[in-house]
């Protein structure tokens, strides 16, 4: 399945179709590379944040407008891939990890030291072990990707909902079920990156990462997220 719009072609995974070892490890290594650099870029500044009592204040401010901005950033990046070049994709991309990096000062400041760890290791055990597995297994994800999208969209019907109701037993339920959606995401993405989806999708190789980084990016920091939702549940500052 092709998330993103301007499809060129039928995607190698729908046609059963694996690239060569090579220029799998080659759709990899660039995604995965991107990925990473945007998170050192969002734990680089929310470490400043965090601990930095005046720009948590400047965060607490501006945090409505900066998930707008994170939200119109990922949407512009989506639907506008095939009409913009790779480095100014790249850019955005920069510029989203940057301003979250705002934000996730501000929430990482709310719960202790030692529940930001446990889920930050977590969450980079399971999103590897998933990865992994993407990688390897010789499975078909697509039908199990689609499910995934459906669960998340009931997800957040469920998190909007109980916004209202402020049930604690709905909301460690939520967690549960979110921590489990996106290692499957991880998968899944994993996959579409290495069978060379997303290249075929945008029609180049770089875009492709960008769009690949974007995504395993979306997938950590939501389940770091939700990790964290659990193991600090009792132990916000």
């Amino acid at each position: 399945m092709n998330r993103y719009p301007g499809q060129f072609g039928t995607l190698p995974s729908q046609v059963g179709v694996r690239p060569d070892a090579r220029l799998s490890a080659g759709f990899l290594s660039q995604a995965f590379t991107w990925m990473f650099v945007g998170l050192l870029l969002t734990a680089g500044i929310a470490f400043v944040v965090q601990s930095t009592p005046r720009l948590l204040d400047v965060a607490q401010s501006l945090f409505l407008p900066a998930i707008l901005v994170e939200f119109g950033v990922v949407l512009g990046i989506n639907f506008l891939i095939n009409r913009i070049s790779s480095v100014v994709a790249l850019g955005l991309f920069f510029v989203f990890a940057a301003v979250n990096g705002l934000t996730m000062g501000l929430i990482v400041s709310m719960y202790s030291s030692g529940s930001v760890a446990a889920a930050f290791v977590s969450a980079a055990g399971m999103f590897g072990a998933a990865a992994i597995y993407g990688m390897v297994t010789g499975r078909s994800l697509a039908t199990m990707g689609g499910y995934l999208r459906m669960a998340l969209f009931g997800l957040i019907i469920a998190m909007l909902v109980n916004i209202f109701l402020g049930s604690s037993l709905i909301n460690y339920a939520i967690s549960i079920i979110g921590v489990l959606i996106f290692v499957g995401l991880t998968a899944w993405d994993t996959q579409r990156i290495a069978r060379g989806d997303l290249a075929v999708a945008t029609g180049s190789m770089e875009k492709g990462a960008v769009i690949g980084a974007l995504t395993l990016y979306l997938d950590f920091i939501n389940l770091f997220l939700f990790l964290l939702r659990l193991f600090g549940g009792g132990n916000r500052r």
